[in-house]
C-alpha cells in the first residue's frame, strides 16, 4: 500500500515547486535571479521522490486514495503548464519542458518495470543511461562545432543597431559605455551614471566588460525595457519615442548593484554649433588654428558640428595624445569637406585631438 507520510509532503514540495517555476517562466517575474529557477525546480524535484517512494512503498498501489493522488498531481502540473506556456513570454519555457520530459518518461519508465518485471529493471536502466549519455555528448559536440555562419542567416545585435541607425538618421544618438571590470562590486559601472536625453533618441548601451551584462529597468524588473544578456563586445539599442518624460533607474540584473539613470526630456530644437577645422591644419606652426574655435562651453543637449574646410585628411577623437582615445566619440577620418556631429548630453569636459595630427587639440566643455 501506498505510503501517505511520504506522499503528504511529497505533494507539497512538488505543487511548491511547480507554482514557483511557473511563477518564473510565465512572465509575471521573468526577471527573478536565475537562483529562482533553480531552487523551484530542485524543490519540485524533491516532491517527486517523496511523492514516488509513497506510492511505490510496497508495490503499485490499486486503491481509491493513490489513483486520486495521481489525478490531482498530474491535473495541477498539467494545468500550470499549459497556462504557462500559453501566456509566459520567455523563450526557455520549451527547453525546460523538453527537459522535464526527458527526466519524467524515463523514470517512470524505469519505475514500473521495476515494481512489475524486476528481472528487466537493469537492462532498461543501462539502455536509458546510455542513450541520455549519447544525447548529451550530441548535444555538447554540436554546441561547438556547427554550422558555418552563412548558413544561419541571423543578423547579428550590431547588424540591426546599423540598420536602425540607417533608417532613422534624423534622431540623436546618446552612447554609454558599461565599463571594464564593472561586475566587481564598488567598481563604477555605467558610463556616463546619469544621462539626459530628449524623447525620442536614440541609446545605445556597449559592453567593454569581459562579462555578460544587462540594461534592465528596475522599478517594474524590465517591464519598461530589458536588454537580455548583453555579451562582451556587443550592444544594446534603445528608441525613447514610446517612453514618458521623467527618469528612469535601471540595473544589471547579473549584477544588481551596477545602477544607472535616464533622464527623459522634452524634445526641443537641436541647437548645433560649429567648429572649422581650417585650411592649414596639418602644418604645425606658431599662431596657427587647429580646431576653430579651440576650446567651446555648450549647454547639455548641444550638437558639437566638426567640418573639416583643409585640404588634407584629419579626425576629430575624444582623449588625449598622452592617455589616448577616451571611446566618447570618434569621427574616423574625415576627407577635405566632410563632417562630423556628436550631442553632448551630461555636464563634463571633453578634450579631443586628431590621431593623424596629434598636435591638433581643442575641448568642449558642458554645462
Amino acid at each position: 500500500m501506498s505510503n501517505w507520510d511520504l506522499m503528504m509532503p511529497g505533494m507539497g514540495l512538488t505543487a511548491i515547486g511547480i507554482a514557483g517555476v511557473f511563477i518564473a517562466y510565465s512572465g509575471i517575474a521573468h526577471t527573478f535571479v536565475d537562483g529562482m529557477h533553480a531552487l523551484t525546480g530542485l524543490t519540485m524535484f524533491f516532491g517527486l521522490i517523496f511523492l514516488s517512494a509513497g506510492i511505490l512503498e510496497g508495490g503499485v498501489s490499486t486503491t481509491n486514495k493513490a489513483k486520486a493522488t495521481t489525478l490531482v498531481i498530474i491535473s495541477i502540473a498539467l494545468s500550470f503548464g499549459m497556462v504557462a506556456v500559453a501566456i509566459n513570454t520567455i523563450s526557455t519555457v520549451p527547453v525546460f519542458a523538453g527537459i522535464m520530459l526527458i527526466i519524467a518518461i524515463p523514470a517512470i519508465l524505469i519505475a514500473y518495470v521495476a515494481t512489475k518485471y524486476p528481472i528487466y529493471a537493469k537492462p532498461v536502466s543501462i539502455i536509458f543511461i546510455l542513450g541520455a549519455v549519447a544525447g548529451v555528448a550530441t548535444y555538447i559536440g554540436f554546441g561547438f562545432a556547427g554550422p558555418e555562419p552563412y548558413l544561419i542567416g541571423e543578423e547579428s545585435v550590431e547588424e540591426i543597431i546599423e540598420e536602425m541607425t540607417e533608417v532613422m538618421p534624423v534622431m540623436a544618438h546618446q552612447s554609454i559605455s558599461i565599463l571594464p571590470d564593472s561586475s566587481k562590486q564598488g567598481n563604477p559601472d555605467y558610463e556616463p551614471d546619469v544621462v539626459n536625453v530628449p524623447q525620442g533618441n536614440l541609446i545605445e548601451w556597449t559592453n567593454n566588460d569581459n562579462v555578460a551584462h544587462t540594461v534592465t529597468s528596475s522599478l517594474d524588473f524590465g517591464e519598461t525595457f530589458d536588454s537580455s544578456l548583453i555579451d562582451p563586445g556587443s550592444k544594446f539599442l534603445l528608441d525613447t519615442s514610446e517612453l514618458a518624460l521623467g527618469e528612469y533607474e535601471y540595473m544589471c540584473i547579473v549584477h544588481p548593484w551596477m545602477t544607472a539613470t535616464i533622464v527623459i526630456e522634452e524634445s526641443k530644437e537641436p541647437v548645433i554649433v560649429d567648429v572649422i577645422i581650417p585650411v592649414g591644419a596639418s602644418t604645425q606652426k606658431i599662431d596657427q588654428l587647429y580646431y576653430d574655435p579651440q576650446d567651446i562651453t555648450v549647454s547639455i543637449g548641444t550638437t558639437v558640428k566638426w567640418t573639416n574646410n583643409d585640404e588634407m585628411i584629419h579626425t576629430v577623437t575624444s582623449g588625449t595624445l598622452e592617455l589616448g582615445p577616451s571611446g566618447i566619440f570618434d569621427s574616423s577620418i574625415l576627407n577635405a569637406g566632410s563632417s562630423f556631429e556628436h550631442t553632448f548630453s551630461s555636464a563634463e569636459t571633453v578634450d579631443y585631438y586628431c590621431i593623424v595630427h596629434p598636435w591638433m587639440t581643442g575641448s568642449v566643455t558642458t554645462e
